[in-house]
């Protein structure tokens, strides 16, 4: 089915959003960067046309003005010498040029003009001496601007052997002085500039320091923050500082509920235990006994789940320890576990949830295979840890159904054989917990690869 035409009206607009789109994403992203472009743009676009305008209409004009009066003294100049044959050695010409005229003139015999000389790229003076010359002087002229830095040399060709060469000062056609102001603008725009930066480096600060605040607190790392900078960023601040007392109170509030169930399902626990314990020995018994214990590791994962481990602070530690400890307890277990560790060993972490992360993955990858690779890489600021086990793997569309809660690979539920379903949430809770996130892929050894991508 062909697609309908845009309509006419909509298509100025398609055009503005693409652009406006296009603007967007070359446009810096960070705060400080922008509010300096809304500074500087509007300052350097003031400026350009104040010096189009004092080029164009100033400094240009000027330098016309100067100019045809420089020619008119030159036409005088060749009037006299040609209506005055009598001053054949020029005498009262060379003292009229002199006094009056402030030139320097000289009469060349036998001489043709010399070649036209390359005009500069950006000229006021060449274009405006020339064209005066060809307005005024209906003879063949030379110009020369740049040989002499002070003096500028003409020379006209009167007749086939006769030519006038005539020395002026620059300042005489040319507004010399006109670039003062553009330097004077330039200077003042590189101080305001710089007040600018101070000034927002100071308003921006503030900002930065919320951000770096709310993302530690994020990560469960306690920084100490005080609101600072405009009102605004101060009314954040204290928003901030009232939430994460909020949170922190209702966390408590629920780590003590939770301690309570606890402590009163554990005592009901304690009581069966010790009731099985007066019943003589049999296989009821023990298979009482067996579910008695499940029980109690299901309550423990529950509960494990539901307070989140968010007591603990966040401390440096030592990855090559922790990691080391790992791989031993899953030797124990009976699975072939080998650990290859680069970079940094050196790791700002909340230490036992780090461990209990990192021991649940590990022993979902021994529950499905023999083989279990640990693989550690810290050379960035980043923390990649990689888990990788050789047993069947898991299918694409399985692997984000896997860390949400109660979900289990084994679809009969037998207690015997997996866990309460929440280790791997578990474990993605305590990633996300300190900024960062854990992911599930193919493993070079054919099972199950975890990615644990931490900031640290």
């Amino acid at each position: 089915m062909t697609p309908a035409p845009t309509p006419p009206s909509k298509k100025p607009r398609n055009l503005i959003r693409k652009v406006m789109r296009w603007i967007g994403n070359k446009m810096p992203k960070g705060l400080y960067a922008r509010s300096l472009i809304i500074i500087i743009a509007p300052m350097v676009l003031l400026q350009s046309v104040i010096a189009y305008v004092f080029m164009e209409r100033h400094w240009q004009t000027v330098t016309q003005r100067l100019s045809a009066a420089v020619t008119a003294d030159i036409a005088a100049l060749i009037d006299i010498y040609q209506s005055y044959p009598q001053d054949a050695d020029l005498d009262t010409l060379s003292r009229i040029a002199s006094q009056r005229l402030q030139l320097d003139v000289d009469i060349l015999q036998e001489t043709q003009l010399p070649p036209a000389s390359p005009r500069p790229f950006f000229s006021i003076l060449d274009e405006a001496l020339s064209d005066e010359l060809s307005k005024q002087i209906l003879y063949p002229f030379w110009i020369d601007t740049v040989g002499r830095s002070n003096l500028i040399e003409i020379r006209v060709q009167l007749d086939d052997k006769t030519s006038m060469r005539v020395l002026a000062r620059r300042s005489q056609a040319y507004a010399s002085n006109s670039h003062i102001f553009l330097v004077w603008m330039a200077g003042s725009s590189l101080v305001l500039i710089g007040v600018a930066i101070i000034f927002l480096r100071n308003q921006i600060r503030p900002i930065l320091r919320l951000a770096e605040a709310a993302e530690s607190f994020g990560k469960g790392q306690d920084i100490d923050f005080r609101p600072r900078g405009a009102r605004e960023v101060r009314q954040a601040g204290h928003a901030f500082l009232e939430m994460r007392r909020r949170i922190e109170r209702n966390i408590e509030q629920r780590t003590a509920m939770l301690n309570g169930v606890s402590h009163d399902l554990r005592t009901i626990l304690t009581r069966f235990r010790l009731s099985l314990e007066l019943f003589p020995p049999g296989l009821e018994v023990e298979d009482l006994q067996r579910d008695v214990e499940e029980m109690n590791r299901m309550l423990e994962g529950y509960l494990a789940f539901a307070r989140g481990d968010s007591g603990e602070q966040a401390s440096t530690a030592d990855l090559k320890g922790l990691l080391e400890e790992i791989r031993a307890d899953s030797e124990r277990h009976g699975h072939t576990t080998t650990l290859e560790i680069i970079g940094d060993p050196t790791i700002t972490v909340r230490k036992d949830a780090f461990r209990r992360m990192l021991h649940n993955l590990v022993s979902n990858a021994g529950r499905h295979g023999q083989k279990v690779m640990i693989s550690a890489n810290h050379e960035t600021r980043w923390l990649i840890v990689h888990i990788d086990d050789d047993g069947p793997g898991l299918p694409a569309d399985m692997r984000e159904e896997v860390f949400k809660p109660f979900v289990r690979l084994d679809e009969a539920r037998n207690q015997d054989e997996g866990g309460s379903g929440l280790g791997l949430a578990i474990a993605r809770d305590i990633a996300r917990s300190h900024g960062g996130d854990i992911i599930l892929g193919d493993s070079p050894i054919g099972g199950l690869r975890a990615t644990v991508r931490l900031p640290a």
